[in-house]
Protein backbone atom coordinates (compact mmCIF):
# COMPACT_ATOMS: atom_id res chain seq x y z
CA UNK A 1 0.00 0.00 0.00
CA UNK A 2 1.21 3.49 -0.91
CA UNK A 3 0.92 6.13 1.81
CA UNK A 4 0.04 9.53 0.34
CA UNK A 5 -0.14 12.83 2.23
CA UNK A 6 -1.83 16.03 1.06
CA UNK A 7 -1.02 19.27 2.86
CA UNK A 8 -3.01 22.34 1.80
CA UNK A 9 -4.65 25.09 3.85
CA UNK A 10 -7.36 25.52 1.19
CA UNK A 11 -10.11 23.09 2.26
CA UNK A 12 -11.72 23.03 -1.19
CA UNK A 13 -8.43 22.25 -2.93
CA UNK A 14 -7.57 19.66 -0.28
CA UNK A 15 -10.87 17.84 -0.86
CA UNK A 16 -10.57 18.01 -4.66
CA UNK A 17 -7.03 16.62 -4.57
CA UNK A 18 -8.11 13.81 -2.25
CA UNK A 19 -10.93 12.84 -4.64
CA UNK A 20 -8.54 12.77 -7.60
CA UNK A 21 -6.06 10.63 -5.66
CA UNK A 22 -8.83 8.20 -4.71
CA UNK A 23 -9.88 8.01 -8.38
CA UNK A 24 -6.31 7.28 -9.48
CA UNK A 25 -6.01 4.58 -6.80
CA UNK A 26 -9.22 2.88 -8.00
CA UNK A 27 -8.51 3.20 -11.75
CA UNK A 28 -4.98 1.81 -11.42
CA UNK A 29 -5.84 -0.78 -8.74
CA UNK A 30 -3.15 0.62 -6.45
CA UNK A 31 -4.14 0.49 -2.75
CA UNK A 32 -3.47 3.86 -1.16
CA UNK A 33 -3.84 5.36 2.29
CA UNK A 34 -4.54 9.07 1.90
CA UNK A 35 -3.83 11.40 4.85
CA UNK A 36 -4.93 15.05 4.78
CA UNK A 37 -3.36 17.99 6.62
CA UNK A 38 -4.22 21.69 6.56
CA UNK A 39 -0.84 22.91 7.86
CA UNK A 40 2.83 21.98 7.72
CA UNK A 41 3.22 21.43 11.45
CA UNK A 42 0.55 18.72 11.44
CA UNK A 43 2.25 16.95 8.53
CA UNK A 44 5.64 17.07 10.27
CA UNK A 45 4.15 15.73 13.50
CA UNK A 46 2.59 12.78 11.65
CA UNK A 47 5.74 12.03 9.66
CA UNK A 48 7.71 11.61 12.89
CA UNK A 49 5.97 8.28 13.47
CA UNK A 50 4.58 7.37 10.04
CA UNK A 51 6.59 7.47 6.83
CA UNK A 52 4.81 8.94 3.80
CA UNK A 53 5.74 7.62 0.36
CA UNK A 54 4.32 10.55 -1.63
CA UNK A 55 3.59 14.06 -0.34
CA UNK A 56 1.53 16.68 -2.20
CA UNK A 57 2.50 19.94 -0.53
CA UNK A 58 1.01 23.40 -1.04
CA UNK A 59 3.69 26.10 -1.02
CA UNK A 60 1.76 29.19 0.08
CA UNK A 61 0.43 28.48 3.58
CA UNK A 62 0.28 30.61 6.74
CA UNK A 63 2.79 30.09 9.54
CA UNK A 64 5.01 27.30 8.16
CA UNK A 65 4.99 27.48 4.36
CA UNK A 66 5.43 24.51 2.06
CA UNK A 67 9.08 25.15 1.23
CA UNK A 68 10.09 25.34 4.90
CA UNK A 69 7.98 22.26 5.65
CA UNK A 70 9.76 20.39 2.86
CA UNK A 71 13.19 21.43 4.11
CA UNK A 72 12.39 20.07 7.56
CA UNK A 73 10.96 16.91 5.99
CA UNK A 74 14.20 16.42 4.06
CA UNK A 75 16.21 16.60 7.29
CA UNK A 76 14.14 13.71 8.63
CA UNK A 77 13.49 11.72 5.48
CA UNK A 78 15.53 11.99 2.29
CA UNK A 79 13.50 9.37 0.39
CA UNK A 80 9.87 10.60 0.35
CA UNK A 81 8.58 11.87 -3.00
CA UNK A 82 7.56 15.53 -2.57
CA UNK A 83 5.34 17.19 -5.19
CA UNK A 84 4.64 20.88 -4.74
CA UNK A 85 1.24 22.43 -5.43
CA UNK A 86 0.98 26.19 -5.99
CA UNK A 87 -1.00 28.85 -7.80
CA UNK A 88 2.21 30.51 -9.04
CA UNK A 89 5.21 29.11 -10.97
CA UNK A 90 7.62 31.55 -9.30
CA UNK A 91 8.75 28.99 -6.70
CA UNK A 92 9.71 26.30 -9.23
CA UNK A 93 13.49 26.82 -9.08
CA UNK A 94 13.57 26.85 -5.28
CA UNK A 95 11.39 23.74 -5.09
CA UNK A 96 13.85 21.69 -7.13
CA UNK A 97 16.69 22.69 -4.82
CA UNK A 98 14.81 20.67 -2.19
CA UNK A 99 14.89 17.69 -4.58
CA UNK A 100 11.16 17.76 -5.22
CA UNK A 101 9.78 15.06 -7.47
CA UNK A 102 7.41 17.44 -9.22
CA UNK A 103 5.69 20.82 -9.33
CA UNK A 104 2.01 21.29 -10.24
CA UNK A 105 0.47 24.71 -10.82
CA UNK A 106 -3.13 25.12 -9.62
CA UNK A 107 -5.87 24.56 -10.61
CA UNK A 108 -4.82 20.93 -10.48
CA UNK A 109 -5.89 18.69 -13.35
CA UNK A 110 -6.37 14.95 -12.96
CA UNK A 111 -3.97 14.26 -15.85
CA UNK A 112 -1.16 16.17 -14.11
CA UNK A 113 -1.78 14.40 -10.84
CA UNK A 114 -1.91 11.01 -12.56
CA UNK A 115 1.39 11.60 -14.36
CA UNK A 116 3.11 12.59 -11.11
CA UNK A 117 1.70 9.54 -9.33
CA UNK A 118 2.85 7.21 -12.12
CA UNK A 119 6.41 8.54 -11.84
CA UNK A 120 6.45 8.15 -8.06
CA UNK A 121 4.79 4.74 -7.93
CA UNK A 122 7.18 3.39 -10.59
CA UNK A 123 10.11 4.37 -8.38
CA UNK A 124 8.42 2.82 -5.35
CA UNK A 125 7.89 -0.47 -7.21
CA UNK A 126 11.62 -0.90 -7.71
CA UNK A 127 12.99 -3.46 -5.27
CA UNK A 128 14.63 -1.53 -2.42
CA UNK A 129 18.05 -2.56 -1.18
CA UNK A 130 17.78 -5.22 1.49
CA UNK A 131 19.58 -7.72 3.68
CA UNK A 132 18.69 -11.39 4.13
CA UNK A 133 19.43 -12.10 7.78
CA UNK A 134 19.10 -15.16 9.99
CA UNK A 135 17.40 -14.59 13.33
CA UNK A 136 15.72 -16.83 15.90
CA UNK A 137 12.61 -16.73 13.69
CA UNK A 138 14.49 -17.94 10.59
CA UNK A 139 15.65 -15.95 7.58
CA UNK A 140 14.15 -12.49 7.18
CA UNK A 141 14.43 -9.93 4.41
CA UNK A 142 15.06 -6.50 5.93
CA UNK A 143 14.85 -3.40 3.74
CA UNK A 144 17.68 -0.97 4.50
CA UNK A 145 15.27 1.97 4.55
CA UNK A 146 13.34 0.32 7.42
CA UNK A 147 16.37 0.21 9.74
CA UNK A 148 16.62 2.92 12.39
CA UNK A 149 19.89 1.82 13.97
CA UNK A 150 21.91 -1.23 15.05
CA UNK A 151 23.24 -1.83 18.54
CA UNK A 152 25.86 -4.38 19.60
CA UNK A 153 24.97 -6.40 22.69
CA UNK A 154 26.94 -9.39 23.98
CA UNK A 155 28.45 -10.38 20.60
CA UNK A 156 25.05 -10.05 18.96
CA UNK A 157 23.33 -7.21 17.13
CA UNK A 158 19.87 -5.78 17.67
CA UNK A 159 18.30 -4.15 14.62
CA UNK A 160 15.87 -1.44 15.68
CA UNK A 161 13.37 -0.78 12.90
CA UNK A 162 11.53 2.41 12.02
CA UNK A 163 8.26 0.61 12.84
CA UNK A 164 9.33 0.21 16.48
CA UNK A 165 10.10 -3.51 16.17
CA UNK A 166 13.52 -5.00 16.94
CA UNK A 167 15.29 -8.12 15.67
CA UNK A 168 18.15 -9.97 17.37
CA UNK A 169 20.84 -11.19 14.96
CA UNK A 170 23.53 -13.62 16.23
CA UNK A 171 26.41 -11.82 14.51
CA UNK A 172 28.96 -9.24 15.73
CA UNK A 173 28.50 -5.63 14.69
CA UNK A 174 31.64 -5.60 12.53
CA UNK A 175 30.02 -8.17 10.21
CA UNK A 176 27.57 -5.44 9.13
CA UNK A 177 30.17 -2.80 8.34
CA UNK A 178 30.72 -4.00 4.76
CA UNK A 179 26.99 -4.57 4.23
CA UNK A 180 25.78 -1.19 5.43
CA UNK A 181 27.73 1.44 3.54
CA UNK A 182 27.91 5.21 3.95
CA UNK A 183 26.59 5.71 0.40
CA UNK A 184 23.45 3.82 1.45
CA UNK A 185 22.98 6.14 4.40
CA UNK A 186 24.66 4.23 7.23
CA UNK A 187 27.36 5.45 9.58
CA UNK A 188 29.17 3.75 12.47
CA UNK A 189 29.16 6.54 15.02
CA UNK A 190 30.33 4.43 17.98
CA UNK A 191 31.88 1.01 18.52
CA UNK A 192 28.43 -0.26 19.55
CA UNK A 193 26.20 1.59 17.08
CA UNK A 194 25.50 1.99 13.38
CA UNK A 195 22.80 4.53 12.49
CA UNK A 196 20.70 5.01 9.36
CA UNK A 197 21.04 8.71 8.60
CA UNK A 198 17.63 9.31 6.92
CA UNK A 199 15.97 8.29 10.20
CA UNK A 200 17.89 10.86 12.26
CA UNK A 201 15.83 13.66 13.82
CA UNK A 202 18.66 15.88 15.10
CA UNK A 203 22.22 15.70 16.42
CA UNK A 204 24.87 17.52 18.41
CA UNK A 205 28.63 17.06 18.41
CA UNK A 206 28.37 14.02 20.70
CA UNK A 207 24.84 12.63 20.38
CA UNK A 208 22.28 11.65 17.77
CA UNK A 209 18.53 11.82 18.32
CA UNK A 210 16.62 9.34 16.16
CA UNK A 211 13.07 9.90 14.93
CA UNK A 212 11.97 7.16 17.34
CA UNK A 213 13.20 9.31 20.24
CA UNK A 214 16.23 7.12 21.02
CA UNK A 215 19.53 8.86 21.68
CA UNK A 216 22.74 7.40 20.26
CA UNK A 217 26.22 8.47 21.39
CA UNK A 218 28.84 9.71 18.94
CA UNK A 219 32.30 8.47 19.88
CA UNK A 220 34.96 11.05 20.66
CA UNK A 221 36.79 11.99 17.48
CA UNK A 222 33.96 10.97 15.13
CA UNK A 223 31.82 14.11 15.40
CA UNK A 224 33.29 15.89 12.37
CA UNK A 225 33.36 12.73 10.24
CA UNK A 226 29.73 12.03 11.07
CA UNK A 227 28.62 15.56 10.19
CA UNK A 228 30.52 15.41 6.91
CA UNK A 229 28.91 12.07 6.02
CA UNK A 230 25.45 13.32 6.99
CA UNK A 231 25.57 16.49 4.92
CA UNK A 232 27.11 14.74 1.91
CA UNK A 233 24.49 11.98 1.90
Amino acid sequence: MIRIAICDDDAECLDATKRMLAKWSAVNDVPAEICCFDNGDALLAKSTTDKMDIIFLDIVMPLLNGLDTAREMRERDKTSNIIFLTSSPEFALESYSIKAKGYIVKPIKYEQLSEALEDCSAALREEPKNLLLKSACGYQKIYLRDICYLEAQNKQVILFLHSGKSIMIPEPLYSFENKLLVQDGFFKCHRSYIVYMPNINSFTSNEISMQSGCRIPIARGLGNKFQEAYFLF
